[in-house]
């Protein structure tokens, strides 16, 4: 039986990196935001790339879920990057055949380097609204929700992934620590626009604090995004 795990993440909160993780299982397939072409076919979002996008991937989410998502794979495990806000008008039946992890980051972290690709962003863009919404879910099926806190996986990479193996249901592996620097066959095609400094990493490398500040028009969604961060929190 294939263990599929799909990471609920929002922008900006080092899901990429965490995918280029799992590439380096030798028993794990990645998939990169398989859902992103859906969600701007439904929203009309206008996202860097969304021409290429669209023209990249099938739009049809429901398609998306039964070919991609449910669908055939040589290895026994497939890591899913998704972003949290892309789960929009779909049947969500599918998720009761996943393991379904969230991953988050500080609102004060995570929306001013938001703000640099998409500066009208809302608080539907963090992903954070949907996000609790599957929290809840998950509680209410008696699970125990998997939350990373990307803060402490970038301060403590090895202990938070073996937790997070351990977690899911798989062995934890060093590989997973580091990779080589560059883009991956996997990447989609808006990785041009939103991977530069990924690429050129190897690792989950410690961040500094950022001199970037949440933009003005931006601090009501800070405030919503940050009640919503809290909740999440709780359970990583």
């Amino acid at each position: 039986m294939i263990k599929r795990i799909n990471c609920w993440s929002g922008p900006r909160n080092i899901s990429t990196a965490l995918m280029y993780s799992f590439r380096e299982r030798h028993d794990t397939t990645v998939v990169d935001e398989p859902l992103y072409a859906h969600y701007l076919r439904v929203t009309g979002r206008d996202h860097p790339g969304r021409d290429q996008v669209l023209n990249a991937q099938n739009p049809d989410g429901e398609a998306v879920v039964r070919d991609v998502l449910l669908g055939s794979y040589d290895s026994p495990v497939v890591f899913f990057k998704q972003m949290a806000h892309h789960l929009v008008e779909l049947n969500e039946d599918f998720l009761a055949a996943t393991t379904n992890i969230l991953l988050t980051r500080d609102p004060r972290d995570m929306l001013p380097s938001l703000a640099v690709q998409l500066p009208d962003a809302t608080l539907a863009d963090t992903g954070l609204e949907n996000q609790v919404r599957l929290l809840h879910s998950i509680l209410e099926h008696g699970k125990q929700p998997v939350v990373i806190d990307s803060g402490v996986l970038l301060e403590d990479p090895e202990s938070s992934l073996n937790s997070l193996c351990e977690r899911v249901g798989i062995e934890p592996n060093q590989q997973m620590l580091s990779w080589a620097t560059g883009p991956k066959p996997e990447d989609g095609v808006w990785a041009r626009f939103w991977y530069q400094n990924v690429h050129g990493s190897t690792g989950f490398d410690r961040r500094l604090p950022s001199s970037r500040s949440v933009p003005s028009d931006l601090v009501s969604v800070l405030d919503e995004a940050i009640g919503l961060f809290d909740q999440l929190i709780e359970f990583a």
